[in-house]
């Protein structure tokens, strides 16, 4: 995985786009703890410090914290995900179009952190035909770094390309 200065910064439609093609035919316990396990395989072999939770409707149905990882991170995976519940968008989406209206999530929402946490690393499950019905989160690396590889995680859950 790039680094963040290497890492791209996607565009507003390219976030949109993201979620339109990470959908996922059906959701249950197994396949939310499945994406968990494939994060955390993918965060293993990288020896990276993350912490991942997948929760299901409103239930936390996955979650582990790599070494290098502590209580700061709890407190962003917390935020990301009530985010998500609430907007129904990736985090760095959230962020990003505050940003490109000139202002921040924070000001222009009145939502601050921790109790939401507009940084990228937060991400909707949708399910086809139902919508959103869960978040997968990651926590550790740097914004960018968080979203790409729940997304590069959720792609080949998903086998969109």
């Amino acid at each position: 995985m790039a680094t963040e200065a290497e890492t791209p910064t996607p565009t507003l439609d390219e976030l949109l786009d993201q979620e339109r093609r990470l959908v996922l035919r059906s959701l249950d316990e197994n396949g939310a703890v499945a994406i968990g396990l494939s994060i955390l395989t993918a965060a293993m072999e990288r020896d990276l410090p993350v912490t991942i939770e997948v929760r299901l409707r409103d239930r936390v149905v996955f979650r582990a914290a790599r070494n290098g990882t502590d209580a700061t991170n709890d407190q962003y995976v917390g935020g990301k995900a009530r985010l998500v519940e609430k907007f129904g968008h990736a985090t760095l989406y959230e962020r990003l179009r505050y940003e490109a209206e000139g202002t921040t999530f924070e000001e222009a929402t009145s939502l601050t952190f921790p109790e939401y946490a507009p940084h990228g690393g937060g991400f909707p499950l949708i399910v086809e035909g139902a919508g959103p019905v869960g978040v997968v989160i990651v926590s550790g690396l740097p914004q960018l770094e968080d979203h790409a590889l729940v997304v590069e995680c959720l792609a080949r859950f998903t086998g969109a390309n």
